[in-house]
């Protein structure tokens, strides 16, 4: 490769992708010798690009993070991924970034070729992204939880539950899960001894305490299943829960229940509660009732049974009998 800024575009390419690369591999993947990567590279860095080296068998070549963005190169397929996936960021339920995503998506697509403008277009068109109607999650919040998922360190923070009260939370946190247009966190939380789901929106002020630790074994295939309900650790449960509830899923969705895969929308103002549990039927009848919404419960009989002796009491209690019991 003789010609000199086609070649620095090409090893400015291959620096951007995240690993160390040696200089005799990069002298190979461009067809010259190591000499001339070691001017290349000497060259990229009087442009202001941050490429650092190390030594040893194990060293290379690296671009690391500077004072200011430099200029990134893309293959075609990931200039595609990139539109798109901005175009699905502007109705996200991060708050603040849906401006930011089409900012930054107008720039994209100004300098996409046409081939590449008219595939975007084609997704866009075919594709419809959920839009955000209800609370949104601090990007700066994700952020920090991100970082101590990927440097397994324990993060303690704030948690309000649905009431508004106030929890602090230590966490070993194992990932974090979009789903059903809400943000979680699944961590275990040390001072419950337990697996834990939060959503995102309701956690304030976390703090990476600089602890690290080493992953439990998660019951289930990782973070996304054990959000979904599809645990591996339920063995068997003491029955199955199905019940019909007359409001929407995300206001049943952590009161009855961490995992969002228990709660199915049938459709705006209805949702179906499908899950193995092992909780006393007494205790899942006050929560029912405590949703301030019309329900069906279709199973377990347990549940049904109570439910009537709790409106048998309730008879009584506004239409009490006359005389003493016999």
């Amino acid at each position: 490769m003789n010609d000199t800024p086609a070649r620095l575009l090409r090893l400015l390419s291959l620096l951007q992708t995240p690993r160390e690369w040696p200089g005799s591999e990069l002298a190979e993947r461009l067809g010259v010798t190591d000499r001339t990567v070691r001017r290349d590279i000497d060259r990229l860095r009087e442009l202001g690009y941050p490429v650092t080296a190390t030594l040893g068998a194990a060293g290379g070549y690296r671009l690391a993070a500077g004072t200011a963005m430099p200029p990134l190169l893309v293959e075609d397929d990931e200039a595609v991924a990139i539109a798109v996936g901005l175009r699905a960021a502007a109705g996200s339920a991060v708050a603040g970034i849906e401006e930011a995503s089409v900012r930054a998506l107008a720039k994209v697509e100004q300098v996409l070729p046409a081939k590449l403008r008219r595939r975007v277009r084609v997704l866009a068109v075919a594709l419809t992204p959920h839009t955000a109607d209800g609370p949104t999650a601090d990007p700066e919040v994700l952020a920090t939880l991100a970082a101590t998922v990927t440097n397994r360190e324990r993060v303690r923070f704030a948690y309000r539950d649905e009431a508004g009260g106030e929890t602090r939370r230590n966490t070993e946190p194992v990932g974090l899960v979009p789903a059903r247009r809400r943000w979680y966190l699944v961590g275990y939380d040390l001072d419950r001894a337990g697996w834990r789901v939060y959503r995102v929106d309701r956690i304030d002020r976390p703090q990476p305490t600089a602890a690290r630790f080493s992953p439990r074994a998660l019951p289930a295939a990782d973070a996304a299943a054990y959000v979904a309900g599809r645990r591996t650790d339920w063995g068997t449960p003491s029955f199955r829960l199905r019940v019909t509830v007359h409001t929407s899923a995300d206001r049943v969705t952590g009161r009855l229940s961490e995992s969002p895969g228990d709660v199915v929308a049938i459709d705006p103002d209805t949702c179906r509660i499908d899950a193995r549990r092992d909780d006393a039927p007494e205790w899942l009848a006050h929560r029912l009732l405590a949703l301030g919404a019309d329900f069906e419960v279709h199973e377990p009989p347990e549940l049904i049974a109570h439910l009537r002796a709790i409106a048998d009491r309730a008879e009584r209690a506004i239409n009490p009998r006359q005389g003493p019991m016999i």
